[in-house]
């Protein structure tokens, strides 16, 4: 059995914390602390950390509200990160220890969502095998539309009319910093259709662009300096994922989206392993926005799961 030891994440280890981040097989930007953090008012942060021989194996990062515990609350993902070194054997251990902590802490329900397998580095499913000894039940599935890049389908002939059109109407696509015009689009038709709002606001987009320069990036459709329609993508190891897509009905009639689709997927991002365009089910995933669907998979987009489980934790 290994000597293994669990605490709870502090500002302490956060340079540490980082550091194994990125250093790990399955870990993204969303997992360092200053993408974490900056919601930290609005989730309480219950991360763990497991040691082993006073070096990092593996973290979870986690909130909790109530006796709830979440593999982060506030993200879209966030299962257990892992070493390169660990083993399926290790895991099981680490998820007997997770499961003593949250039972001696008060809690009552444990939430986790792993990591999708496109975001590894190499493979990672260890903590799969752990849920399923667990018995924990498969409560939310989305289905999300993802590219191998070096196995592109065909665009279909709906969306290579869009980039045509585009093309014909002098619209081009450029990168910017400038959120706020982009922003007035997406919450408008947000309120509009769904009666929601974006997860980020402007502000807070903004603070996130600003620390992680590398990793998120905005492109606009424009024409004659009027934004259309724009793509916010996130970037790691192995995917460029499309965090938010919209556009004015003047862009959705000019085909803007799919000119700037055309440029991120055979262009920019063709070096990629996954281009990912997100998730197109609402409800837990048991209904699917069937016209969404069809329009990533335009692009060559096939599914793959973003996934929720949950455990019973006995007192």
């Amino acid at each position: 059995m290994a000597d293994f030891q669990i605490i709870r994440y502090d500002d302490s280890w956060k340079n540490e914390w980082d550091a194994f981040i990125k250093d790990s097989k399955n870990g993204t930007f969303l997992f360092r602390r200053d993408y974490m953090d900056y919601h930290s008012d609005r989730f309480h942060d219950n991360s763990l950390i497991f040691l082993s021989k006073k070096s990092i194996i593996a973290v979870l990062p986690a909130s909790s509200s109530g006796v709830v515990f979440s593999s982060h609350a506030g993200l879209t993902y966030g299962g257990l990160v892992m070493a390169r070194t660990i083993t399926a054997i290790d895991v099981l251990e680490i998820f007997q220890m997770i499961m003593s902590y949250l039972s001696g802490n008060g809690f009552s329900t444990f939430i986790y969502k792993p990591i999708p397998h496109i975001y590894h580095k190499i493979p990672a499913e260890e903590d799969l095998y752990a849920l399923f000894r667990l018995n924990a039940s498969l409560v939310a599935r989305g289905l999300s539309s993802t590219i191998l890049q070096e196995d592109r389908l065909k665009f279909r002939n709906i969306r290579k009319y869009g980039i045509r059109k585009a093309l014909k109407n002098n619209v081009y696509v450029e990168q910017t910093s400038d959120f706020s015009a982009f922003w007035q689009i997406l919450e408008s038709n947000l309120a509009l259709r769904h009666g929601t709002t974006p997860v980020h606001s402007l502000r807070e987009i903004e603070l996130l662009a600003s620390r992680f320069l590398d990793e998120i990036k905005l492109y606009v459709a424009k024409i004659n300096q009027r934004v259309l329609a724009g793509v916010v993508v996130y970037l790691t190891d192995t995917v460029a994922h499309s965090q938010y897509i919209s556009a004015s009905p003047e862009g959705r009639e000019l085909g803007a989206l799919d000119l700037i689709f055309d440029y991120l997927i055979n262009d920019l991002y063709s070096g990629s392993r996954y281009f990912d365009f997100g998730i197109s089910t609402e409800h837990d995933g048991f209904y699917l926005n069937e016209s969404l669907a069809y329009q990533k998979e335009g692009f060559g987009g096939r599914s793959i799961c973003y996934d929720r489980y949950e455990l019973r934790i006995s007192t």
